[in-house]
C-alpha cells in the first residue's frame, strides 16, 4: 500500500488496482487518494547522452527527444539530455554511471568496448543504446537505423550511378560503432555479390571530424585517379563535401552518406553529394520513451530486444 500511495517504487496497474480495492474494503482513510494515485501517470525520469553537441544531427536529435514526451502514454516524464563530445571508452563509461544516479532510466549513444559494457551493467537502471549497439547483455533494447540495409542501399546507390568501374572508399567514425561496422560490411557484401569489377579500398577512421575527413579525401582523390565513390558510413560528411569541391571532384565522384542537415541538403542540392540515407529520428525517439516507460513500470520484458527502421532514402529531386 505504501508503494502505491508515496510511490516510492514502481507498482504494476493490476496490483495497484487490487491494492486499492482491499482497501476500500477495510474502510482505509486514504482510499480516495490511492484511487487518484492510480489513475495519475507516474512521474519518471529519462537521461539520454548524446555524442558531439556541434554536430547538428545531434541537435536535431535532442530536439525530437525532448518532443517525445508528450506523446508517452503510460508516464509523464521529463528528459535530461547531454552530449560526450569525445569518443573515449572511459569518458563514455564514467558519464554513463554518473546520468544513471539522476534519472529512472538512461538512452546512450556510445561505442562498444569493455569499459562501456561495465558501465551500463553497473547502471541499476534501465539502458537502452541509440543508433549503434554494444555488446552487454543488461541493455534493455537497441533502436536504430537498419545498418544492413544501409550499407547494402550506399552500395546499390554508388556502383549504379557511378559512370565508370573504379574505386571506391569508405570512412567510419569507429569501428567500435558496431551500427557502422555492419554498415560497412553489408556495403562489402553488396559490391562484391552484384557488382564484384568495382576495387573496394580499406576503410578510413575520422572519428567523427570533419577536419580529419577533408585531409582524408582530398588524399584519397589525389592518390586514386580512378576513384568513382565514396561511402561515408559515419559521421564527418562536411569535411568530405568540402574536398569533393575543392577538388572540383563532385561531378565525377558519386558520394553517399548519413543524415539530412542543412550541410548535407546543400551538398544534394549542388550536386557534391548523390544520395542521404537519413536516420528516422523521430521514430527512434518515440520508441526509446516508450520501451524506457515499460521498462521503468516494472512490466514483464517480453519486446523485442532490437528495433530498427529503415532510412529514408533522399535525392535532390525529393527535396
Amino acid at each position: 500500500m505504501d508503494r502505491v500511495l508515496n510511490r516510492r517504487l514502481p507498482v504494476r496497474e493490476d496490483t495497484a488496482l487490487r491494492v486499492v480495492e482491499a482497501a476500500e474494503r477495510i474502510g482505509f482513510h486514504a482510499t480516495g487518494l490511492l484511487r487518484q494515485r492510480v489513475s495519475e501517470k507516474p512521474r519518471r525520469t529519462f537521461g539520454f547522452l548524446l555524442q558531439k553537441k556541434d554536430h547538428e544531427f545531434y541537435r536535431n536529435f535532442a530536439a525530437a527527444l525532448t518532443a517525445a514526451p508528450r506523446q508517452a502514454d503510460a508516464v509523464q516524464c521529463r528528459c535530461i539530455i547531454d552530449f560526450i563530445d569525445e569518443i573515449i571508452p572511459a569518458v563514455i563509461a564514467q558519464r554513463i554511471v554518473e546520468a544513471a544516479q539522476k534519472c529512472d532510466g538512461l538512452a546512450v549513444v556510445a561505442v562498444d568496448h569493455p569499459l562501456v559494457n561495465e558501465a551500463i551493467a553497473k547502471a541499476g537502471k534501465p539502458v537502452v543504446t541509440l543508433l549503434s549497439d554494444v555488446a552487454a547483455p543488461e541493455r534493455k533494447a537497441y533502436i536504430s537505423a537498419d545498418s544492413i540495409r544501409c550499407g547494402r542501399t550506399a552500395g546499390w546507390a554508388i556502383t549504379r550511378l557511378a559512370r565508370r568501374t573504379g574505386k571506391i572508399g569508405i570512412m567510419l567514425g569507429s569501428h567500435r560503432y558496431l551500427s557502422q561496422e555492419l554498415a560497412e560490411s553489408s556495403f562489402r557484401s553488396y559490391v562484391r555479390e552484384h557488382a564484384a569489377d568495382f576495387q573496394l579500398l580499406e576503410p578510413i577512421v575520422n572519428l567523427e571530424d570533419s577536419r580529419i575527413s577533408y585531409e582524408a579525401a582530398v588524399n584519397m582523390i589525389a592518390s586514386n585517379p580512378d576513384l568513382v565513390g565514396i561511402y561515408v558510413a559515419g559521421g564527418g560528411p562536411e569535411g568530405v563535401m568540402a574536398a569533393l569541391r575543392d577538388e572540383r571532384a563532385g561531378d565525377r565522384i558519386v558520394t553517399v552518406c548519413n543524415e539530412l542537415t542543412s550541410f548535407t541538403r546543400a551538398g544534394l542540392i549542388d550536386g557534391t553529394l548523390d544520395v542521404v540515407l537519413n536516420t528516422p529520428i523521430v521514430d527512434i525517439s518515440h520508441a526509446a520513451v516508450d520501451i524506457l516507460s515499460r521498462a521503468t513500470l516494472g512490466e514483464s520484458w517480453d519486446m523485442v530486444r532490437s528495433l530498427q527502421f529503415p532510412a529514408e532514402l533522399i535525392i535532390s529531386e525529393s527535396l
